[in-house]
């Protein structure tokens, strides 16, 4: 896998927005319902699955989704830390340092939402009852 991220530029940006977006899944399907649950909105998470019924599945699945989330999570770390030792092509400097500058807050910012996720997800229903 690590060979195919030496190899593959396009590898290695699609699995950083991927780590993002698989991110942004699990806050979806765990975290935003229960924070409204939690502070009393019911009638509007009601709503909410009412617009976006796929949520549900979402929510039965949480498993495996925050299993690929935090793969894709790893696999994007991985790929950060070789394009770190990369230097960038002089024709592309510009393009390739402002990529490398956003790659780590969004890292970050993934790995969190995630975090917080699985803490509402897993942690949140024992704590509860």
């Amino acid at each position: 896998m690590l060979q195919a991220l030496k190899e593959n530029n396009v590898l290695r940006r699609f699995s950083a927005w991927l780590g993002l977006f698989t991110s942004f899944g699990t806050l979806l399907c765990c975290a935003i319902p229960s924070t409204l649950v939690l502070l009393g909105f019911g009638a509007t998470f009601a709503s909410f699955l009412g617009t976006f019924p796929q949520l549900i599945w979402l929510s039965e699945n949480k498993g495996y989704v925050f299993a690929l989330s935090f793969i894709m999570l790893g696999i994007s770390y991985a790929a950060q830390k070789y394009s770190e030792s990369q230097t960038c092509p002089i024709d592309k400097k510009d393009d390739c340092q402002t990529t490398k500058g956003w790659a780590k807050p969004l890292f970050w910012i993934s790995l969190g939402i995630n975090i917080v996720g699985s803490f509402y997800a897993f942690a949140l229903p024992y704590l509860l009852s």
